[in-house]
């Protein structure tokens, strides 16, 4: 009979419990329904479990549900416990079908790390954020910046998250940055305007003071388009064609133009127009007073900076001076080659004359020393005593001294058209030493009869590109002319050196002899045939020798003397380079 009494006891305990559980529950559904306490049922292993936002406040639940942002909680499972409309809406789904569903399947696999990173650092350190795309229900990825914190809710902790569509912002972002693209391209075509703009500043101040410039030159300046026509001329042009300023000419200047030079310039003009290559030509230009003078006319093409021809800039300058002096020096140089040409003729026939006397007198003189032995035979011997034997010996031996002084003559007359053919005479480097060496031995009698003073300095002088033949006649004539010509009252003193410069080497032969006075004697000096000291032997033939050798080898010889001092001989060899 007890355990009966325990068990109605029991039920009856049970009963109650079950009917304050009972109101319990609709206390919470009334406050559900009413706003008043956020709950969630989600079914688990031991059955539904309800969780609630205990002391939720209307207002707080009204702002969240009217949010444009979306609004979950996540469980430490990652479970969505709560969410508001506006996820809802950005996933495209009801919050039925959300609720409950673990929030990584709304995160394409390629982002699944990065969930992973922002759902592990919001748990570690209590809040986080960043940045990935969801897959809404109609599998379009929906860019989302996420921020998250951790948060206490019933009893427990959940991370609670606020995810924002950051489509618009991406699209406001692009069309910043086409603004931002447009702004600097205006900027760009804004500056370059500027740029534009100073640069026509630069180039037309850069025409005024080019026009200016042009004004003020001497000569005609003038500008032609691409096609040749005319377009400017300088006030020179019409000062000198006497047209006024208003009569710009279009057609060229053929009509000023010279008859016979129109065609050849018109056909220069033309050629340059269609190669772009520099304008020049000479012409004779018809000024205001009806008179040709010739022109030096020049243009040059003038490019853009796209490299395209823009026109042509040219001057006109008066050369009829230049042209008349050059017309005078043309007939000049004609008449100078005529005289050339008779002169050359006239040597020719110098030459044949003196090879025609000289051999032809050759056989006259020897028949005239032949009679002269002859009779020398026949006349009394050089020991007759008689009187009339000795005046006729010393007839004799006269007209032998003028037959030996004719031949010699004739010998040099010789020499002398040799010289004037030898201008090509073969050439050797020479030194200077042995040449006067050889001289000197060939001299070495007379020296020593004379006791001259000999200095001989020319150690350190180079080599000399000439013919073997014509230096020693050099060196011979000038060193046997300082002995011949000495002083009778002192001991002969007689010095040979060289020098150097640039272009020449000097060589020097100075004596203490006789001397010349070269106020009288130097335009006969170099003559053939002249002879200033008749004590001595001598064909006045050997200084003209010397000064058409080394004047045919492209040197000079030049003499200082004083009468009674002496005389100083420089020969000047032109300097050859190896």
């Amino acid at each position: 009979m007890a355990e009966p009494e325990m068990t109605v006891a029991a039920l009856l305990r049970e009963k109650e419990e079950l009917l304050l559980r009972l109101q319990e529950a609709e206390d919470l559904i009334s406050a559900v329904r009413t706003g008043a306490v956020d709950a969630l049922a989600i079914q688990g292993a031991d059955g539904p479990r309800i969780f609630t936002l205990e002391g939720a406040d209307q207002g707080y639940r009204t702002l969240i549900e009217q949010m444009n942002e979306g609004a979950m909680l996540l469980s430490q499972e990652g479970m969505i416990l709560y969410g508001n409309a506006a996820l809802a809406e950005l996933l495209q789904q009801g919050l039925e079908d959300i609720i409950g569903t673990n929030f990584a399947a709304f995160v394409p696999a390629d982002f699944q790390p990065s969930w992973q990173a922002i759902w592990a650092k919001g748990w570690s350190i209590g809040k986080s954020k960043g940045e990935l795309p969801l897959r809404t229900l109609a599998g379009q990825l929906l860019p989302l910046s996420l921020s998250a914190n951790v948060l206490q809710f019933n009893g427990g902790l959940v991370l609670a998250c606020i995810l924002t569509d950051l489509s618009a912002h991406h699209e406001i972002k692009a069309i910043r940055a086409l603004v931002a693209e447009q702004n600097i391209e205006i900027s760009r075509q804004q500056q370059a305007l500027k740029i534009q703009e100073a640069a026509q500043q630069r180039v037309e101040q850069a025409a005024a003071e080019v026009s200016r410039l042009l004004e003020g030159i001497p000569q005609i300046a003038w500008t032609a388009n691409s096609e040749g026509v005319s377009t400017y001329f300088n006030r020179r042009w019409f000062d000198y064609t006497g047209r006024t300023a208003d009569q710009l000419e279009q057609a060229w200047w053929r009509d000023y133009q010279h008859p016979a030079d129109r065609d050849a310039a018109a056909a220069r003009w033309q050629q340059s127009l269609e190669t772009g290559h520099v304008f020049e030509a000479e012409f004779r230009l018809l000024d205001h007073t009806g008179t040709y003078r010739w022109m030096l006319n020049r243009a040059l093409p003038s490019y853009n900076e796209r490299g395209e021809l823009m026109q042509w800039i040219g001057t006109c300058t008066d050369i009829h001076e230049q042209k008349m002096t050059q017309v005078r020096i043309d007939q000049a140089q004609k008449q100078l080659q005529e005289n050339n040409a008779q002169l050359q003729r006239a040597n020719i026939d110098l030459d044949n004359f003196i090879y025609t006397a000289s051999h032809d007198l050759k056989a006259p003189i020897s028949n005239i020393e032949g009679l002269l032995h002859a009779l020398l035979e026949e006349l009394p011997s050089a020991d007759d005593s008689s009187p009339s034997a000795q005046p006729v010996a010393a007839l004799l031996t006269m007209m032998q001294d003028s037959v030996d002084r004719f031949k010699r003559t004739l010998d040099h007359l010789t020499e002398v058209t040799k010289l004037q053919k030898e201008y090509a005479a073969p050439t050797a480097w020479l030194p200077l030493s042995a040449t006067i060496q050889d001289v000197c031995l060939d001299l070495a009698p007379l020296i020593q009869e004379l006791g001259v003073q000999l200095e001989v300095e020319i150690t350190d002088c180079p080599a000399v590109l000439f013919s073997e033949k014509n230096l020693r006649s050099v060196v011979y004539n000038l060193l046997s002319n300082a002995l011949k010509y000495r002083a009778p009252d002192r001991v002969p003193h007689v010095r040979i050196w060289c020098q150097m410069t640039d272009d020449f080497l000097i060589l020097s032969v100075q004596d203490n002899g006789l001397g010349l006075n070269l106020a009288t004697h130097q335009h006969k000096l170099f003559a053939m045939f002249e002879r200033f000291h008749t004590h001595v032997e001598g064909s006045g033939i050997g200084l003209y020798m010397v000064k058409k050798i080394m004047e045919n080898a492209g040197g000079r010889i030049e003499v200082q003397s004083e009468v009674g001092v002496g005389s100083l001989f420089s020969a000047y060899f032109r300097r050859q380079y190896i």
